[in-house]
């Protein structure tokens, strides 16, 4: 078993294609036919479905170590360089979507500046997929929605986020300076999907001030939810992240009154080794946000990274 073979299994995981796992390694298909084939002899297992190029059950558990072996072969490269007062490597992180829209672009440049032979991979998704692409090696670290119950996983808080009523200027909510949750409940919502830590608080809220959320629409991720306010499908409840204050278009932020805000953190694999390249992507991270919140308002930093 080596390095190659893991990676061209990998490769045809990801890519569900050999010959475009072939492309995304710069060989042929037969190079990557004959690495995966000689790793499944030596384990004595198929480990990929040919006529759907799907991981068997035993694939699957093969592809969670795979990735962790190559992510410490990325970390010993990284780590290596870092003696030479050079800091370079792949860094694959995640993010959710409406922290992505604001932090990527000046997170980008801040590495192109400091750290040119560092890059980044970016995952824009929900917290649910980021977790489980944590937990599988697939990234290396995620922006997260807490809070979060997952031992394998350690969060550090990034930042504080206010909840905010977003209306376009068709709906009735559109005139109120603030609202309540006992007033916003008298209208049918844009919400995020029932089980998401946003709206598990959501519900919790209301139901402390007797009231019941009353849904018009349920959406797995904020950016959806938060474009069809914009284009005046109806009202809903957002992180002020999703809102930018000076994003411009036919509607308005309203204040949400009685709700605490959301919290977000920075998460990674408990039993994973950071590599330079990912301790400086993590702080950079830091220093973005600490910087750049007072663009999006309504974002507070937390202390731990200055507040």
């Amino acid at each position: 078993m080596d390095r190659k073979q893991l990676k061209a299994f990998m490769a045809v995981v990801e890519l569900h294609s050999f010959s475009a796992a072939a492309r995304s390694l710069d060989t042929v298909q037969s190079n990557v036919s004959a690495h995966v084939a000689r790793l499944e002899s030596e384990l004595g297992v198929t480990l990929i479905d040919r006529a759907t190029t799907e991981p068997t059950d035993e694939g699957r558990a093969v592809l969670s170590r795979a990735r962790r072996i190559e992510a410490e072969f990325e970390a010993l490269d990284s780590d290596v360089a870092s003696l030479r007062d050079e800091v370079s490597g792949t860094v694959r992180l995640g993010s959710i979507g409406t922290v992505t829209r604001w932090l990527v672009p000046p997170l980008l440049n801040e590495l192109a500046l400091q750290f040119p032979l560092v890059s980044v991979v970016i995952l824009d998704a929900t917290t649910s997929s980021l977790v489980l692409n944590l937990l599988s090696g697939a990234v290396d670290l995620a922006v997260l929605n807490l809070p979060l119950d997952e031992v394998e996983l350690r969060v550090d808080p990034l930042f504080d986020e206010d909840r905010v009523l977003i209306a376009p200027s068709t709906h009735p909510l559109f005139a109120y300076e603030t609202v309540s949750i006992e007033e916003a409940v008298h209208h049918e919502l844009l919400l995020e999907a029932p089980g998401s830590p946003f709206r598990t608080q959501l519900e919790e809220v209301a139901a402390q001030q007797g009231v019941r959320l009353r849904p018009k629409a349920q959406f797995d991720g904020m950016r959806l939810l938060a474009s069809l306010v914009f284009s005046g499908f109806g009202a809903g409840i957002v992180p002020a992240s999703a809102a930018p204050a000076g994003l411009a278009g036919d509607w308005r932020r309203v204040p949400l009154t009685g709700a605490e805000g959301r919290s977000v953190g920075l998460g990674v694999r408990r039993r994973s080794f950071p590599s330079a390249a990912h301790r400086v992507v993590a702080d950079t991270i830091r220093t973005v946000i600490a910087r750049e919140a007072a663009g999006p308002s309504g974002i507070y930093p937390a202390a731990t990274i200055g507040r």
